[in-house]
């Protein structure tokens, strides 16, 4: 079992050791900003860090701002994310980063989702691509690219036919499935008959009800998703299972916990 937590980034090496995890997520630059040039926060930076990563046997991870919405129709939202997108997957492959999780993004309202559709495979074929993107399902709207499985299904044809669309792969985000209206049961199969693969979890209970929308994370055991079908999905990923429920750097040493005591390693 592979466990990860999302980390700061000036102390990401101490607290990863003390939780003893082995794989962290951070964020380069400020995750709601246009950056234009994405700095990682770590003493002596980006080379620093991947250094100080591979001497502590740290795989780590970049999440992609949240402004990044690649699939939008807007003009002045899908520009600027394609240029932050590339700016982010450059700057996670200098600190030697396993991937790039981003999320699926959305259409407007009143817009057609297969406009989304295209604008993925359009964002795809043009990115340069050092390192695997890992698009992450999302939790709620009407027009996300990535909330039900059927869009995830359209949006995965869309990708198959871009150039490098073999470094695409995909981030399951439990509370988002959950809250999101898909069945947990069976998932992490019924995911990879779409995608072919599942890169990285992000495992992390839920805090509202089934199908609500919300994107709102809850420590594990203690929101709405079922012991037994986090249990499952851990078991049948086969992917890091990295942690972001409420808390920041050793808050994570409760839930750490929980995957030990019941997820068989």
């Amino acid at each position: 079992m592979r466990i990860g937590a999302h980390l700061d980034p000036d102390n990401l090496i101490p607290v990863a050791a003390e939780l003893g995890v082995s794989a962290a997520q951070l964020f380069i630059g400020h995750p709601q900003k246009w950056d234009k040039n994405p700095q990682v926060a770590y003493p002596g930076g980006a080379e620093a860090l991947r250094n100080d990563a591979g001497e502590a046997g740290l795989t780590l991870y970049v999440h992609a701002p949240y402004r990044i919405n690649v699939a939008s129709t807007d003009n002045k939202i899908r520009v600027p994310s394609r240029d932050l997108f590339q700016r982010q997957v450059n700057a996670a492959a200098e600190i030697g980063a396993a991937g790039l999780v981003v999320h699926g993004g959305h259409v407007g309202s009143g817009a057609d989702p297969r406009s989304g559709f295209e604008n993925w495979y359009k964002a795809v074929d043009r990115l340069e691509m050092p390192i695997p993107v890992l698009i992450e399902n999302t939790a709620g709207g009407e027009n996300a690219m990535a909330r039900t499985l059927d869009r995830l299904e359209q949006l995965w044809a869309a990708i198959a036919a871009a150039n490098g669309s073999e470094n695409v792969g995909f981030c399951l985000d439990t509370c988002h499935a959950h809250a999101g209206g898909n069945e947990m049961a069976g998932l992490v199969e019924r995911v990879r008959a779409i995608t072919g693969r599942i890169d990285l979890v992000h495992f992390n209970d839920s805090r509202d009800a089934f199908d609500s929308g919300a994107d709102r994370h809850a420590n594990l055991g203690t929101g709405h998703i079922a012991v037994e079908d986090l249990v499952a999905v851990a078991t049948a990923a086969d992917a890091p299972l990295l942690l972001e429920t409420p808390g920041t750097g050793l808050d994570y040493a409760r839930d750490v916990q929980w995957l030990k005591e019941h997820v068989a390693h």
